[in-house]
């Protein structure tokens, strides 16, 4: 293909002006119907359009799709992503390595599931343009308290669950998808080391945000999807992969089920609290273990995750 011949900075000058161009054509259409709904207050005409804002959003997605399949020439392996439900409910869970991981789970979930909405930190709203996109698809923003600021200030103490589940409200009449990036932030060789993670790959997982969608969300909620993605030749950053340098993505997913001891009050249970972080760091265990697996299929483990080859 002509791609191929094509240097890597221009290639990823194209990449960047196709995404670019699909958001500004999409945007205003999206503020308008999100201004429609806002201005009238009937629950019938807001679901109504916010099936439409769904429909929009997901039409941005495939048009990324193409994008980057066109222009960045990646070699896919994708498993488990058959057989989901775009009328069901689903919590997705992932490890997180950069920000071309939230463009690899749209790719491989979109119109397969319902769209997917991650919760944002508060100041993002201000964020040009995807701030007032992300609150126009009713993206739940989040006001998160480190530890120190709760010890000063014990009465803001289970302000995130009363926000996440407010946030959640607004999803009781629609099917959705919550992603949640368990390790809270982006994998990086420094990150690891400072947290002296136990994982070869990943960092330590945070159970809190995850407990808190299955406490709002767990009668409504058919599945949970445990996804793995592994860049096979080393970290590369978004900028490698709109310069089409990401040769290889593959995923893993495997569904898991809602089961009833997942269910509980995170904040005030402690039995319950020990109980959910055994199992997330189960889970946890083996998905670096899986890593691990489809790195030594690409000839990585040696190397490990953060190495170049």
């Amino acid at each position: 293909m002509v791609m191929c011949f094509i240097p890597a900075p221009v290639r990823g000058v194209i990449s960047f002006l196709g995404y670019a161009a699909n958001t500004l054509f999409w945007c205003p259409i999206l503020f308008v119907v999100a201004f429609f709904k806002w201005i009238v207050p009937f629950p019938w005409w807001r679901s109504f359009c916010s099936r439409i804002l769904t429909w929009i959003a997901e039409s941005w997605i495939a048009v990324n799709d193409i994008n980057s399949r066109l222009v960045n020439l990646i070699h896919w392996e994708v498993d488990g992503a058959d057989n989901l439900r775009r009328d069901g409910c689903y919590m997705v869970m992932s490890n997180h390595q950069s920000w071309t991981d939230i463009l690899v789970l749209q790719s491989i979930f979109n119109r397969r599931i319902p769209f997917m909405r991650f919760f944002i930190k508060k100041e993002l709203i201000w964020v040009p343009v995807m701030g007032l996109a992300w609150w126009a698809l009713d993206f739940p923003f989040m006001k998160r308290y480190s530890e120190a600021f709760l010890n000063k200030y014990p009465h803001l103490k289970g302000k995130d669950l009363e926000t996440t589940q407010r946030a959640c409200e607004k999803f009781k009449t629609l099917p959705v998808s919550i992603m949640n990036f368990v390790e809270g932030t982006r994998v990086t060789p420094e990150k690891h080391k400072m947290q002296s993670s136990p994982y070869s790959n990943l960092l330590r997982p945070k159970a809190g945000g995850a407990s808190f969608v299955l406490q709002a969300m767990g009668d409504r909620l058919h599945q949970i999807l445990d996804v793995t993605i592994v860049y096979p030749h080393g970290y590369k950053s978004f900028w490698h992969f709109l310069s089409g340098r990401i040769k290889t993505i593959k995923v893993r997913v495997q569904t898991l089920p809602v089961d009833s001891f997942l269910i509980g009050d995170y904040t005030s249970d402690s039995e319950y609290r020990k109980r959910f972080q055994t199992w997330l760091n189960e889970i946890w265990a083996n998905k670096d273990l899986q890593i691990g697996h489809m790195l030594q299929a690409d000839g990585r483990q040696k190397k490990g995750l953060f190495q170049e080859v």
